[in-house]
Formats: structure tokens, sequence, C-alpha cells
């Protein structure tokens, strides 16, 4: 018991803090991490409105374009893309969400002053806590549940615009409320958002079920490269730079076929290989619950949570599944 309460007490202090951080500070850069999924691009967008409701100055950025999936959230129109859009400034105080470490943020940190002060804001396990402030929860199913109890703590008062951020975040991190991060918390906030008008059945549809023509000619080639290793107990897909061009699909494309894998009866861990660039290989994991993959990617430069993370190899496709059969396989013995 007294385990947990220094947790809780441990959190309020940061949720202050974090408070504090904004209050005492103006002119914010927020980013997430690269190829943003639902929650890292919720997260960046209600960063976006609590800093509104604060009459904060604020810009939002990322390095590359948001999931259009997420066009219908608030702030998505607002956010640039560094690609294409860098502001000529570099900027003192800066807000990182759902970023594990600092090299999630990739080159938005050349925009980052050299006395910059920075609160982390996140959930994973792996995070080593980069920054000047920080509000890590670890047992929280997505970072807009700890911007939601941030905006609570600072007498902010939800509104639609922020509850669908908030919903849309946690209904991606769970899998539809599916995966065992689904506390009985994040069912009282999703209730909260629900009674706010937050259409949750239309979020559901536009996030998890639909897809491009794209996404599902990609699936198909995808699949045919499913195979197995330890007893069926190791599945993977692998996806090539060839795949991508031939299929005209995009990163977006990608979300949830690391899923077909795990999914299968028997699979303890699911693998997806995709050729970022040639010599790049982005490898995502997921299990089941039999083996941490966090400490598996965190290893190997990534990081994540127990049940799914993500890392870099460097090789050609062949030699980084070859690798991470080895790597995992190790821990299926």
């Amino acid at each position: 018991m007294r385990s947990g309460m220094n947790h809780a007490t441990e959190y309020s202090q940061q949720l202050a803090a974090a408070a504090t951080f904004i209050e005492q500070h103006d002119d914010f850069l927020v980013v997430s991490h690269i190829q943003p999924d639902g929650d890292a691009a919720s997260s960046t967008y209600a960063t976006g409105w609590i800093l509104k409701q604060l009459g904060k100055s604020f810009t939002m950025i990322n390095e590359g374009a948001m999931p259009s999936k997420f066009s219908y959230l608030w702030g998505n129109d607002q956010v640039l893309d560094y690609g294409k859009e860098v502001p000529e400034k570099l900027y003192q105080t800066i807000i990182s969400v759902d970023c594990a470490d600092f090299s999630r943020m990739g080159r938005i940190s050349t925009l980052f002053d050299d006395q910059a002060q920075l609160l982390n804001v996140d959930h994973h396990p792996t995070n080593d806590r980069f920054g000047s402030c920080h509000l890590i929860k670890h047992d929280a199913a997505a970072t807009v549940q700890i911007l939601y109890d941030l905006a609570i703590h600072m007498k902010l008062v939800p509104n639609l615009e922020f509850g669908d951020c908030i919903y849309t975040g946690l209904l991606t991190d769970t899998g539809g409320f599916r995966y065992s991060n689904t506390s009985p918390e994040v069912m009282q906030i999703g209730a909260t958002l629900l009674s706010l008008g937050v259409q949750g059945s239309v979020i559901a549809e536009q996030v998890l079920e639909r897809v491009t023509y794209s996404q599902i000619v990609l699936l198909q080639k995808a699949l045919s490269t499913l195979s197995f290793a330890n007893d069926r107990k190791l599945a993977w897909l692998a996806v090539s730079l060839a795949d991508l061009e031939l299929t005209g699909a995009s990163s977006d494309d990608l979300d949830g076929l690391v899923n077909y894998p795990r999914n299968v009866e028997g699979v303890e861990v699911g693998m997806l290989f995709k050729e970022k660039a040639v010599g790049v290989i982005k490898v995502s994991l997921r299990s089941s619950g039999l083996v941490d993959v966090a400490a598996i990617a965190q290893s190997l430069g990534g990081g994540g949570h127990v049940r799914a993370s993500g890392c870099t190899i460097q090789g050609t496709l062949e030699e980084a599944v070859a690798k991470m059969v080895q790597e995992v396989g190790n821990e299926l013995i």
C-alpha cells in the first residue's frame, strides 16, 4: 500500500511541476515522435489545446506529415511538417509528448536552443527521462491519459474538441479498449468524454475499421511473406521498399500490420519488418505476454512497452530477420 501511495504522491508532484513549467513559460514548441501513431498525434493536439486555453503561444511540429486519418481532430491543420516548413528561429521551451527518448523527435531537435528547457510527457516504461521536467506515468494506457490529468489538475474544463483528442489516443493505444492496459480509469475517462458528446463509434470506424485501397493491397502483399519459427511461437511479416512503391502505400498504411502475425493462435511474438531505406530496417514487435519485447528492443537501441515495442536494425531485410529471430528466439527457449 505504501508503494502505491508513494507512486500516487510522485505523480501528483509531477503534475504540479508540469503545470508550473507551463505557467512560467511561453512560446512553446510541441513535438511528438517520428511516424506518429494515434496517441502521438492526439497528444500533440491535446497539448496545443491546453496551451490555447491558457493563452500561451505555441507551435506544433513533426518530422513528416500527421496521418490523414486524424484530420478530424482539433489542431490537425496547425501542425507544421518539418519536411516542408522549417521555423526560422530556435525555441527555448519545448514540450515533447509520447517520446521514449530524445532521438524519437528526429530532426526537430535542431530547432532547440542550446539553453532550451524541455517538458517530457510520456507513458513508455523505457523512457530515459530526458529533459528538464518530467511528467511520466508508466502505467498510463496512453500519453493522452496523462494530458487529461494535467488539464484537470490545471482546472481546465474539457470540451468536445479536447475530448475527441483524448478519446482517440485512448482508443488507439488500447486497441479499441481491448488490450490489458484498458484500466478502470481509462473506461471512466472514456465515459466522461462520451458524456461531452464524443462520438465513439464514429471515431472507431474512422481510425480502427476503415482501410485505404493501398493499405489492403499492401496487406495482401505482406501476408505472402508470413513466416514462422520456434514451433510457430514466433511469426513475422516483411515489407520492402519495392512493396511500398508497387502498392503506392505510405507509412500510414503499415499501421496495424504487425498484429496479423501476433494474432495467429499459438504465436507468442509477432514482428513486422519495414525497409525504411536501403540498409535501414524498422522492426515492430508485439507480444502476447510471455516475452518482454521492450527489453529486447531496448537492448538494440529501441524501446516501448512490455507488449509493444520497436527498434531499428542496420542491414538488409534478410539480415534483420535473422538477427531478430535469434534475439527473440532466445527468449522463447
